[in-house]
């Protein structure tokens, strides 16, 4: 007898075929980024990064632009995120 069937403890196995969980916010984000002005935010993020990294010394940063965008991705995934929790 098993140690921890004496104390009358149930035994939970894991079943071998489970489906994989899949974020969906990960997954609106993916259909997000492909919209015009999140996608043109995006690309004033990276253009801004390519600056800021050719220069040696600079104290430009980018985190206006990064909050712009991760601001207005995050808007569009809340439209649609939190149907999709259970």
């Amino acid at each position: 007898m098993a140690f921890w069937k004496s104390f009358g403890l149930p035994i939970v196995r894991a079943e071998d075929e489970e489906a994989e969980l899949v974020d969906p916010q990960a997954a609106l984000r993916e259909s997000c980024q492909s919209k015009g002005h999140i996608e043109s935010l995006y690309n004033k993020y990276q253009e801004c990064n390519d600056r800021v990294n050719s220069r040696s010394k600079t104290t430009e940063t980018c985190v206006e632009e990064l909050f712009d965008y991760v601001a207005e991705l995050d808007h569009c995934v809340a439209h649609s995120l939190f149907s999709k929790l259970k």
